[in-house]
């Protein structure tokens, strides 16, 4: 069936309409070809109209021009027991000009299930009127599966709820960013969210959603508590509930479970991403010792369009929890983690040995021999225990044993003061694996680290699922004394993903920051060697800063950070060699080095123009 004509009478409707239908089975779904081409050739939409229901419920839309080819739709119909008739209308407001067409309409699984002679077995119910064998877990989950609601029949209705009359007994969490919204239809974005519920499948029934839309940001959680139930015992306790996400930048849907009143619990279930426009069933057995709760969170994506619905949510096989004491009496209140600065190495001892140095001078902790403060931290050990070395960066890191090496974050640590969530929902750098990685972080964290190339390796990232575009996180060395003339700084980084930001080296010292290295966008799917020359610096700091791209799609990481020649010049007692130069401060370097545009002396005496 197609229209083609040209015309510019106001707001004009072609109307298609089906035979009627009197009801379908639970999983029915309706699918048909369609074709929107034309310069203005307008929206079209399919109507769903249910006898004893004044207003239609859309059930697809296309608003223009798709271009000149066959695209399909397929539509979730569900259980519909009463009569109905769907309604295909083109809109043309003004002006038409294109092609619009339809065909090859199917309708699948739309049968209620057929009559079974024998229906045995603990996991099966025999449906009253129909006769139909249906599973056991298809019993209160607010969805007729028999077409007689006998499988609804005789349920609690204290573990089930629609969201028809409100949230029955579930709960929204105060300690989240917002609230679960209760509404009918569709949401308020054109392309994410529902356009009608699960329970009635039309316009008129309700179900909850997560509004992506301002004032929302990146991450925010809104968390749903169910009641609290008995220990599940030998007895199987069963969750039920359905979902949807629709939408380019829906980002996650998770479901908890926890016995202690001030805690995230354990995740028993996750899905990521899109899952086309459909209301999708999901089952959970659950087994606890102790009573529980179960926790839905839905989190933010990156954008308006990540509306999460949820529906009809049903439990089986449980019992609620009616103590007398509430049963989060127990509830563990242990102290909440701070983020260690302290670097591995020689651990220091409270007190110092017997010494006569002056506050200029640093203490070796196992001698009490006396250097000087600037031989601290300055890639050569002074000390016999090495201690003059043992709270600095270290020479080499590839962050194996979950070991930072020194390295630390300036910008965290004055937030430890107050450990928040404000510290988790930062941007900031971190220890990272590919065993760890959700789905579809794969496609922009790396898998392997590159000293070990193994997925058990650990490598530092900057993950860019916490904070906003144009976030920085930094992370520095401590104080560095003193460099040689051949310093440099060699690190392998993964940049990789739609919208990675940028990764930069700084050099910072008492109050100047300037920029020695940066690189910015995707660079490809590995590990990329970089090499950064320092030179001869004193009392400085080396900092990696990434910037936040406009989306999660964008993890810089970091591994293997080497310090190469690093230490500064000895002044030998011998005098230097026929092969040798001595510069103006008696040191000695190779000749080779002289007027190279390197400092190599430290006083630029091999670099005079008298030579």
């Amino acid at each position: 069936m197609f229209i083609l004509k040209k015309s510019n009478n106001i707001s004009q409707i072609a109307r298609l309409r089906s035979p009627k239908f009197r009801q379908t089975g639970s999983n029915c779904t309706l699918s048909f070809w369609y074709y929107n081409f034309g310069l203005s050739v307008g929206a079209a939409e399919l109507q769903l109209l249910v006898e004893g229901l004044k207003q239609p419920t859309v059930l697809w839309r296309t608003y223009y021009s798709e271009g000149r080819q066959w695209l399909q739709a397929v539509i979730q119909l569900g259980r519909l027991p009463h009569p109905f008739q769907f309604s295909l209308d083109k809109i043309s407001l003004g002006f038409y000009e294109g092609v619009s067409a339809i065909d090859d309409i199917r309708f699948e699984n739309c049968a209620l299930p057929p009559a079974a002679l024998s229906c045995e077995g603990p996991n099966h119910f025999w449906c009253r009127d129909t006769k139909a064998c249906i599973d056991s877990l298809l019993m209160c989950d607010l969805v007729d599966d028999c077409g007689d609601g006998s499988d609804e029949d005789s349920c609690d209705p204290d573990l089930q709820c629609n969201f028809e009359q409100g949230l029955c007994n579930w709960e929204q969490d105060v300690e989240d960013d917002f609230d679960w919204i209760r509404i009918r239809g569709p949401t308020p974005t054109v392309n994410t969210g529902p356009l009608k519920d699960h329970t009635t499948g039309t316009a008129r029934g309700h179900y909850l959603y997560l509004e992506s839309s301002e004032p929302r940001r990146f991450q925010d959680k809104a968390v749903l508590l169910s009641p609290l139930f008995n220990p599940s015992g030998n007895g199987t306790c069963v969750f039920r509930f359905h979902y949807h996400m629709f939408g380019k930048q829906v980002y996650k849907l998770s479901v908890f479970q926890r016995t202690v009143s001030n805690t995230a619990g354990w995740m028993l279930w996750y899905k990521f991403g899109n899952q086309e426009n459909r209301w999708i069933r999901q089952t959970l057995f659950i087994s606890s010792s102790k009573p529980f709760q179960i926790l839905v969170k839905g989190i933010v994506g990156d954008g308006f369009t990540g509306d999460i619905g949820l529906d009809d949510v049903s439990f089986l096989g449980c019992t609620l929890y009616n103590g007398a004491q509430h049963p989060f009496g127990y509830s563990f209140k242990g102290n909440l983690p701070t983020i260690s600065t302290t670097t591995s190495g020689t651990s220091v001892p409270a007190t110092l040995p017997m010494n006569n140095c002056t506050e200029e001078e640093f203490v070796c902790r196992a001698s009490g021999h006396c250097i000087q403060m600037i031989q601290k931290c300055d890639f050569r050990p002074d000390c016999s225990d090495k201690s003059d070395e043992s709270a600095c960066v270290m020479e080499v890191c590839d962050f194996e044993d979950k070991d930072l090496c020194g390295w630390h974050q300036p910008a965290l640590e004055q937030m430890s003061g107050n450990y928040s969530i404000l510290i988790t929902k930062t941007f900031k750098w971190q220890l990272g694996r590919g065993a760890n990685l959700y789905p579809e972080q794969e496609q922009h964290c790396p898998l392997t680290d590159h000293t070990t190339c193994t997925e058990e390796g650990w490598y530092l990232f900057a993950d860019s699922s916490n904070g906003e575009f144009g976030h920085t996180a930094d992370i520095a060395t401590p104080v560095i004394s003193l460099t040689g003339p051949r310093c440099k700084i060699i690190f392998w980084n993964h940049m990789n993903g739609s919208t990675i930001g940028s990764l930069e080296v700084l050099y910072k010292s008492s109050n100047k920051t300037f920029k020695l290295w940066t690189q910015s966008g995707s660079q490809g799917p590995q590990w990329n060697r970089a090499e950064v020359f320092l030179g001869i610096h004193s009392d400085f700091q080396v900092i990696f800063r990434a910037k936040r791209g406009v989306s999660y799609m964008g993890d810089v990481a970091l591994d293997d950070i080497t310090f190469e020649d690093c230490s500064p010049l000895l002044i030998s007692d011998k005098p230097c060699t026929s092969e040798e130069f001595m510069c103006a401060n008696k040191y000695c370097i190779p000749k080779n080095n002289l007027c190279d545009f390197v400092n190599d002396c430290e006083d630029n005496s091999d670099e005079s123009p008298s030579i």
